[in-house]
């Protein structure tokens, strides 16, 4: 049985995708996914199917996205934590995605005008490619665990895991700039100060934590 961490070690970004429509059952699945999430998370996510005018823009060549013709609108209502409520369910329905055969990669500003309906209340936040890869993508190069938390050689397993998968997770352009600190059971996540997405990039990162670290081991700070 595929678990939640296979998933994390498999998923890489993939930006060129092969010409195949996705299958009613698949969509059904995702879309089933994303109404629980929706819920869960308080957000207004959508999936764009067979629409492949958003990522046809000159910003799309030049972010090397090729044939994609779907993709995941990460919305909501306009508060101070919905970048990183996006980051953290989008990632969740990735997974998902990926447990369904299908490749994914969250594109911030190099595609054009989603075909999402956004409230007057809302925000879009990202998009997410999504279809068939032409590959699988590959493995990004990634900072060491002391460079993005406290960790100790006495440090119990479920944090080292967590920081792991953390470390396993899509950033913008790579740059992995957050912090995980451990006291006892209680855990806290901080995101960088300058560069692009910081908190959506917080969201997934937590994500991945809580996925490689287990709920139960700990409790956010």
């Amino acid at each position: 049985m595929t678990t939640k961490m296979d998933l994390i070690k498999q998923r890489h970004s993939v930006r060129q995708y092969l010409d195949k429509a996705i299958p009613a059952e698949i969509r059904k699945q995702l879309d089933e996914c994303a109404e629980e999430l929706n819920q869960a998370g308080n957000l207004h996510m959508q999936i764009i199917y067979d629409e492949p005018a958003c990522f046809s823009t000159r910003m799309a060549h030049y972010g090397s996205f090729e044939n994609c013709k779907n993709y995941i609108v990460m919305a909501g209502k306009k508060a101070a934590d919905l970048d990183e409520r996006c980051g953290f369910y989008g990632e969740l329905l990735v997974l998902k995605a990926q447990e369904l055969g299908l490749n994914t990669c969250w594109a911030a500003l190099t595609h054009g005008k989603s075909k999402a309906v956004i409230g007057a209340d809302e925000k879009e936040v990202i998009v997410i490619a999504l279809g068939y890869g032409k590959t699988q993508g590959i493995e990004h190069k990634s900072k060491k665990l002391s460079d993005v938390s406290n960790i100790s050689a006495d440090a119990p397993v479920w944090f080292k895991r967590g920081v792991k998968a953390a470390l396993l997770a899509p950033t913008a352009v790579n740059q992995q700039k957050f912090r995980f600190e451990r006291k006892g059971n209680t855990v806290t996540a901080r995101a960088g100060r300058i560069g692009p997405c910081l908190k959506i990039d917080l969201g997934i990162v937590k994500c991945h934590f809580e996925i490689g670290a287990g709920k139960d081991n700990f409790t956010w700070g």
